[in-house]
């Protein structure tokens, strides 16, 4: 690889933003209302320059614009101003989207360092407790600050290799700014790590190569543990819908297994199964050529699990947690699976192929109904799996489906907290029986009509007993970035998510036990 993913490291202090030394400093206007002490003050610093800019109307305070403008003397050597939109509609995730621009903006003007004091002085951060806003705020410029330039030349356009950003605090809020910020840390890193697994190249990225990954985080970790099955040992556990995805592709396919152990005993054990398609043609149901660029990130399910894995061996909650990731190509050859065939599966029920492209199903039943046997008394599976979510959705939501409504819930109260929209979709008994052949226990497709929620319904035939619930993160998952992010590719949804619902996890009844 050409070059290293920009470094970015975030620390607290407590300084006076007007008097801050630092290659940018980044404060945050409302569209309207009056401007808060710390406006005034560093528009009296510039001769008045921030009311100028305001009065050209080249500077409104609409949300995600921006204006820059620079120091003089001591002090920030520039200023970005940030828009906040409307005062009567800003909350915790107006500040959240700021951060993220604003950090970002300092990669492109090349700062080294950045000061953050787009927080300071608005009522609706005083609501939230400090660690938690200082979290945010930490979460947010690792976001922000991300490129993916692994594969330009080291002299492409000059950024440095690393920002350090710095989140401005009063003094009595130090402390609690300190442990949100190392939070934030972990998750911000987490987050990144993902996306960049997420945006590598299928000649990168194979199967074999993100069991290394998985090895590579259970050597760095001391509460992690790694176990990958290659396919002669898939072959012998009988998982017929791993290796049927993987059997026309030359890199074969794997099962991943990471554990994480609490130092707690007697916690219990939640299951998280990631759907890592390292790169989906479609099979022998090829998928139009065009985009088909894209399909290197059907594996971004399976590396959130994995970005999750990591995040979880640092925040060491008091639960178990089983990551299952199963991996394979899907690809076009001589051995692929074919439209007609049957297919038996880990649990021994039988599925009838219709389509080859709809393969992710196929890896997470094998590796959901393994979860149960693992003992896990909860799972829940990510996975980009379905064009019908990303229809009925769009790309700004994932769908959630389940068989248990207080894991769901759970999942629901997780996303609040980490800005990751989801939204319930149905999965009941009239979608499982679009998904039932007359040849086989199932079938693999079930028509056009509801697929995301066909498809969840197949999927829950596989938990059994156990609470599931399934995130259909297609939309999220591989989107251009450039369109709404600070860089294109990845975004890495669900790392904050997973993480959050599993340091939050109380266990929940089986419904139908």
């Amino acid at each position: 690889m050409a070059r290293e993913v920009i470094r970015i490291g975030v620390q607290v202090k407590t300084s006076d933003p007007v008097e801050t030394v630092t290659d940018l400093l980044a404060v945050g206007l409302f569209a309207d209302g009056p401007d808060p002490e710390l406006i005034r003050e560093l528009d009296k610093r510039l001769g008045g320059a921030i009311g100028r800019v305001r009065k050209l109307g080249d500077f409104t305070g609409k949300t995600g614009t921006t204006a820059l403008l620079y120091g003089s003397g001591t002090g920030p050597r520039r200023i970005l101003l940030v828009g906040l939109g409307e005062r009567k509609k800003a909350n915790v995730e107006t500040v959240r989207t700021a951060v993220t621009t604003a950090s970002s903006k300092a990669v492109e003007v090349k700062a080294r360092t950045a000061a953050i004091a787009i927080h300071y002085d608005f009522p609706f951060v005083r609501e939230v407790h400090a660690g938690q806003i200082a979290q945010m705020l930490t979460e947010a410029a690792y976001f922000g600050a991300y490129r993916w330039d692994e594969y330009l030349s080291k002299d492409d356009n000059g950024r440095p290799d690393k920002i350090t950003v710095t989140i401005l605090t009063p003094g009595l809020k130090a402390r609690a700014y300190g442990q949100g910020v190392e939070i934030g840390t972990i998750l911000g890193e987490a987050q990144n790590y993902a996306r960049t697994i997420m945006n590598r190249p299928a000649n990168e990225v194979s199967p074999e190569a993100l069991a290394g990954e998985a090895r590579k985080l259970a050597r760095q970790y001391r509460n992690l543990s790694c176990t990958v099955l290659d396919d002669k040992q898939l072959a012998a556990k009988k998982f017929g819908g791993i290796l049927a995805v993987g059997q026309g592709a030359s890199h074969r396919p794997r099962l991943i297994v990471l554990r994480y152990r609490p130092r707690k005993t007697g916690a219990p054990t939640v299951g998280l199964v990631g759907k890592a398609i390292t790169f989906d043609s479609g099979g022998i149901s090829i998928k139009p050529s065009e985009g088909m660029q894209d399909m290197k990130f059907d594996k971004s399910g399976g590396v959130a699990v994995l970005a999750t894995m990591r995040a979880i061996a640092s925040l060491k909650p008091d639960v178990n947690v089983v990551g299952i990731i199963p991996s394979a190509e899907n690809m076009p050859g001589g051995g692929s699976y074919r439209p007609g065939d049957i297919v038996t599966t880990y649990s021994g029920k039988t599925v009838e192929i219709q389509n080859t492209d709809a393969e992710g199903r196929m890896l997470l039943c094998d590796a959901i109904h393994y979860a149960t046997t693992l003992g896990c008394q909860a799972i829940v599976d990510a996975a980009t799996l379905t064009g019908a979510c990303v229809v009925a959705l769009g790309e700004w939501t994932a769908g959630v489906m389940g068989s248990n409504e207080g894991l769901v819930s759970q999942l629901r109260a997780a996303a609040t907290t980490t800005g990751e929209k989801i939204w319930e979709l149905p999965c009941g008994e009239e979608y499982l029986e679009l998904m039932k052949s007359k040849i086989a226990d199932l079938k693999n497709t079930g028509g056009r009509w509801g697929g995301a929620c066909s498809a969840a319904a197949f999927l829950r035939e596989f938990a059994g007993k156990t609470p599931w619930a399934h995130l259909d993160i297609a939309g999220v998952g591989c989107v251009d970035g450039g369109k709404k992010y600070s860089s294109p590719g990845s975004i890495g949804f669900g790392v904050r998510l997973l993480s959050r619902f599993v340091c939050d996890y109380q266990p929940v009844k089986a419904e139908n036990s």
